[in-house]
């Protein structure tokens, strides 16, 4: 049976690289810095430019194909995961790096049909890494095949985290909360990135043993998803059920006994999902 998404692979590989390009170069420029939900979620121009790049090249390629994004979501477009294949795209993993010249950005491209994950690109531009996975058919970085560490004690383990937007007291108690559970158990450290692709593209390299967020949206982790499972790695909600790409929560691990354990130590809180309806949202 041939291979379906190939092609669109492919393409996504191509954009992804050719977006990287386009961040490099403006980070040698001045950025126009805008603020969406709250004066710590960012945008700039450059992640507008990347994506309306992205969207005009899939739709001339493939234009039957739909297409979730973060700065159209943010513009108001629906945020729908149907049958129609599907990409599902973040221009700038990791926009609050980029303004501030921390070296992790990333360009994540998810693709999906009949809501299954097909494959994932994510290229962390600054450090020239490609990140790729097929269902199937492996994960690699720059070509090199990807494997999960094989880990299986929590308290050897380091785990990756980040503090995301949401500066709500309760909210920032509960992250706080979480991370001194972890932290205590013990386990050896807790690191993050600045970039949820990023931190996920880690635990498939093996150099995490997993990591954990609430407050991420379905465009942060689609191509990181399939990269950790296809290295070997395991994905569940937060509180140990089956990973709902819609539900803003995830835990990315090595294997089912480090998520676990992780799961007991994670205080939950709400997160509108990505699929509410508009009028429902803030």
């Amino acid at each position: 049976m041939p291979d379906l998404w190939q092609e669109a692979m492919d393409h996504a590989v191509a954009l992804a690289r050719k977006a990287g390009g386009i961040v490099r170069e403006a980070l040698q420029n001045d950025m126009k810095i805008m603020c969406k939900s709250s004066s710590v979620d960012l945008v700039t121009k450059t992640d507008q430019k990347v994506e309306q790049l992205i969207i005009a090249s899939v739709k001339e390629k493939f234009p039957t194909h739909s297409f979730i994004g973060e700065e159209s979501v943010a513009a108001g477009e629906p945020c729908v995961l149907s049958d129609n294949p599907t990409w599902i795209v973040d221009p700038v993993d990791g926009t609050t790096n980029f303004v501030h010249g921390y070296p992790f950005v990333a360009i994540s491209i998810g693709f999906a049909a009949n809501k299954q994950l097909e494959f994932g690109v994510v290229y962390s531009c600054l450090e020239d890494k490609m990140y790729t996975a097929r269902k199937g058919k492996g994960a690699f970085c720059n070509g090199e095949p990807l494997q999960v560490s094989d880990q299986t004690d929590i308290n050897q383990s380091i785990i990756a985290t980040e503090f995301g937007s949401n500066r709500d007291p309760e909210v920032v108690d509960k992250i706080f909360s979480s991370m001194r559970k972890v932290l205590c158990l013990p386990i050896h450290g807790m690191r993050g990135v600045g970039t949820a692709a990023t931190n996920m593209c880690l635990v498939a390299a093996g150099c995490v043993e997993a990591y954990y967020e609430i407050g991420i949206h379905c465009w942060d982790i689609a191509a990181g998803a399939v990269i950790v499972s296809e290295a070997g790695g395991v994905l569940m909600d937060v509180e140990g059920g089956p990973l709902d790409l819609m539900s803003r929560r995830v835990v990315a691990a090595n294997n089912k006994t480090i998520a676990q354990r992780l799961t007991k130590e994670i205080e939950a809180y709400p997160a509108q999902r990505d699929d509410a309806p508009i009028n429902s949202k803030e």
